[in-house]
């Protein structure tokens, strides 16, 4: 039976990877602001910015079976540089957004025999890195809020996060812009290759299958050893 499925976001990276997995087998809606790269797929694209719209005015089917919350940021600077406005951005779109469209969505989500969340944090919450205060800092309570609101809502429905290392996306571009760059952070991981979006958006896929029922209230490290292994 095809399940109805929400991405926030979609249109590129690592949501477009799930749209490409799951378009032929489900009902997938894609909320975005834009709607480039869908054109070949079999998909509903509603017009949304997730920082200001509501969520709960877009024409959407009366239950929801999943839900992917893809928008984030990458703000890498010393502390020293990052003012606390930075810290308010990065929070309000990773995170208060977040909890904002899921909150809208509960009652969709709650009548699905048991619906799938999927969020993504970074490597960088589990893993101490320079640089990274603010969106490890948003990306940490995405993980908190996460388990908490999967032990509130069990056996009703799941909810698990993603933890990737960097990944060859437009979000990352700066990091990867040249040649010299790529290969100097895929040296930085012990598969010895940064991450393409779709090692994320088989996991993604993977957790809003019925393959994935027994998984709930876990954060999944996808960071080619990253956050485990010292092979230096």
């Amino acid at each position: 039976m095809k399940k109805n499925i929400l991405l926030i976001g979609g249109s590129k990276g690592i949501g477009l990877e799930i749209v490409k997995d799951l378009h032929d087998k489900h009902n997938i809606y894609v909320a975005s602001r834009s709607k480039e790269n869908l054109s070949d797929f079999d998909v509903t694209h509603l017009e949304f910015d997730a920082t200001k719209d509501d969520v709960s005015t877009l024409d959407l089917p009366e239950k929801l079976d999943g839900l992917v919350y893809c928008p984030g940021s990458i703000n890498l600077k010393p502390f020293k540089m990052m003012k606390p406005e930075i810290f308010e951005e990065d929070f309000h779109l990773n995170f208060l957004s977040l909890v904002k469209n899921t909150h809208a969505l509960l009652d969709k989500l709650k009548k699905s025999d048991q619906a799938s969340i999927v969020y993504f944090s970074t490597v960088a919450v589990q893993t101490g890195m320079p640089f990274h205060t603010s969106v490890a800092a948003a990306k940490g309570a995405i993980e908190g809020f996460a388990k908490s609101l999967a032990a509130e809502y069990a056996p009703s429905f799941r909810v698990n996060v993603i933890a990737p290392s960097l990944v060859n996306t437009q979000l990352a571009g700066k990091l990867l812009g040249s040649d010299k760059k790529k290969e100097k952070m895929d040296e930085r991981h012990p598969l010895k290759r940064v991450g393409e979006a779709k090692d994320i958006g088989k996991i993604a896929s993977f957790l809003l299958s019925e393959d994935s029922s027994w998984i709930t209230g876990q954060v999944i490290g996808v960071d080619g050893g990253m956050s485990t292994l010292n092979v230096s």
